[in-house]
């Protein structure tokens, strides 16, 4: 039995709105990046933005988070690790975390508002989505491959969060924001590729995880394949016409891709807990180098990649959108 001390105490309310989980709004930077290439307002204010941007994202991602943890007490008492957190565990009092939910929400978008009706917009399709994951009878986490390709769209809404931070009037390239969603729903499909490795048993994963009574790990390994394809495909869209400098970060994105998929196939697998990645020492240098060369490549022309591919495959050159040339 719970003391009154531990059944009253803030910190399992802290943690299931899991700010450490806030290390994902990382994906909110290149949308920054690219929102400023593309003509994005560069002013005194836009530090101000930044940081009032990601608080809300935080906000309204931690409101998410704790939907989450809600309606998701039921199957974490089947997780081996899972079952010990907060709210399964007794130390949470669910009217107070629905009242949780509800207040980083309205605090979520109260921020929002003060960079712009777009960005607010987009942090509010942000929270629908996580309703749409979480609550039934939606719930698409339940649904076989709309488990990750929902959950995966927050990677596009971040971008444009980021973008919308820049003031950049117009919206970014589709094929940009299609490549964002697709390389997050890879890593979302090797999280549950990995999650239904560890478990080993094909009844407990489906009592944990509604759709794993549909997944096998081949249907998984596919369904990562096309996600992949897809990313490099809608990458390979947008570079070939706004900055074909990119091409040259082909091979890195590519290999990063390898070590993610390869730290899967590991115990314990870092890639289930996304969060704690910046511990894993074999990937942090390569994503690093491929980010930083991703950003070297998006301000600085080499004109010899147009020259190259100019008389081999007649790229399109696109006058439309600023990115330099």
């Amino acid at each position: 039995m719970q003391t009154t001390a531990q059944k009253f105490s803030i910190k399992p309310y802290l943690s299931i709105a899991r700010f450490d989980h806030w290390v994902k709004n990382v994906f909110v930077l290149p949308g920054i990046l690219i929102g400023i290439a593309a003509g994005g307002r560069i002013d005194s204010g836009l530090l101000f933005r930044i940081v009032i941007g990601l608080l809300a994202v935080g906000m309204i991602a931690s409101s998410n988070y704790i939907i989450n943890e809600i309606m998701d007490e039921p199957f974490d008492r089947h997780h081996p690790t899972k079952r010990n957190r907060p709210i399964p565990s007794g130390l949470v009092s669910l009217p107070v975390a629905y009242c949780q939910w509800i207040v980083f929400m309205a605090i979520g978008m109260g921020l929002s508002f003060l960079i712009s009706a777009p960005f607010a917009a987009t942090m509010a399709v942000l929270w629908i989505m996580g309703v749409a994951y979480n609550i039934p009878p939606l719930r698409t986490k339940d649904v076989p491959y709309l488990d990750v390709t929902s959950e995966s769209i927050n990677n596009p809404l971040r971008m444009l969060a980021g973008w919308y931070i820049t003031l950049t009037p117009s919206m970014p390239p589709g094929s940009l924001l299609v490549c964002y969603w697709m390389i997050g729903a890879y890593f979302m499909g090797i999280k549950r590729f990995a999650e239904y490795r560890e478990i080993a048993n094909a009844a407990v994963a489906a009592a944990y995880r509604r759709s794993f009574a549909y997944y096998t790990e081949a249907s998984l390994l596919v369904s990562i394949m096309f996600y992949a394809s897809l990313a490099m495909l809608t990458f390979g869209a947008f570079l070939v016409r706004y900055r074909m400098e990119l091409v040259l970060a082909f091979p890195l994105v590519a290999f990063v891709m390898a070590i993610y998929l390869k730290l899967a196939y590991e115990p314990n697998s870092a890639v289930q807990n996304p969060e704690y990645l910046y511990k894993e020492n074999r990937l942090i240098l390569p994503v690093a180098l491929c980010s930083l060369t991703l950003v070297f490549l998006l301000f600085v022309n080499v004109p010899a990649v147009y020259e190259i591919f100019s008389i081999r495959f007649s790229p399109l050159r696109s006058t439309g959108f600023a990115l330099p040339h």
